[in-house]
């Protein structure tokens, strides 16, 4: 196994701590571990495709297993802040990512990755377009900014000081923006895949 492929496994790995310390309790420093565990596996994301342009030795099974990682984590992401109540609220109040939100997210993910398997079997390829990038930064942003902020309230709160409170009661509502702009972006994205690919499907029917 080349080492771009052991870099996207690696990336799977870092998924399920990503998910233990953010949810375990007790978990030491847990919410700075999940975000730098998050920051670390972004890095691979780049790094193993470099590598494998740079040394020519993309695989099959790399070009499987490297989207489907991306996915993992961010699926993984989005799931666990479902469970997570927006610091300073009462519990149940105000979650940080409303289910709704990661049902949308994750659907669409769903349904796009099933559409390249379908224009793959068929020879055509369905590239990133400039909505699908948009959508992978506003992700990211979003759920750094949650990791962020959370591990500066729980773990390091002394660094806030006296913004503390300002903070946790601006936190929730930045986050809530934050994500109804990558759900927004999500779904036209997704709708831009559909119109793109419909000759692909339309002929199945």
């Amino acid at each position: 196994m080349n080492l771009p492929n052991k870099l996207t496994l690696s990336r799977i790995v870092m998924a399920m701590l990503f998910v233990m310390a953010l949810l375990l309790p007790h978990f030491p420093y847990g919410k700075t571990v999940a975000f730098v565990l998050f920051i670390t596996a972004s890095i691979t994301d780049w790094w193993d495709g470099w590598l494998a342009r740079r040394n020519k030795i993309t695989t099959a099974f790399g070009v499987i297993l490297d989207p489907l990682a991306d996915k993992i984590l961010t699926c993984a992401a989005f799931v666990c802040l479902v469970e997570i109540d927006a610091p300073g609220l009462p519990p149940g109040q105000h979650n940080l990512v409303q289910a709704w939100m990661a049902v949308v997210i994750i659907g669409r993910e769903f349904v796009i990755n099933g559409l390249r398997l379908m224009a793959a079997q068929k020879g055509a390829i369905l590239p990133a377009d400039l909505l699908g990038k948009q959508k992978t930064i506003s992700q990211m942003v979003s759920i750094n900014f949650i990791l962020l902020s959370l591990m500066l309230i729980e773990d390091w709160p002394r660094l806030l000081g006296d913004y503390m409170r300002f903070f946790e009661q601006w936190f929730p509502s930045v986050s809530f923006w934050l994500m109804m702009l990558t759900v927004l972006l999500t779904v036209v994205s997704g709708v831009s895949y559909l119109i793109r690919g419909h000759r692909l499907y339309t002929q199945d029917i």
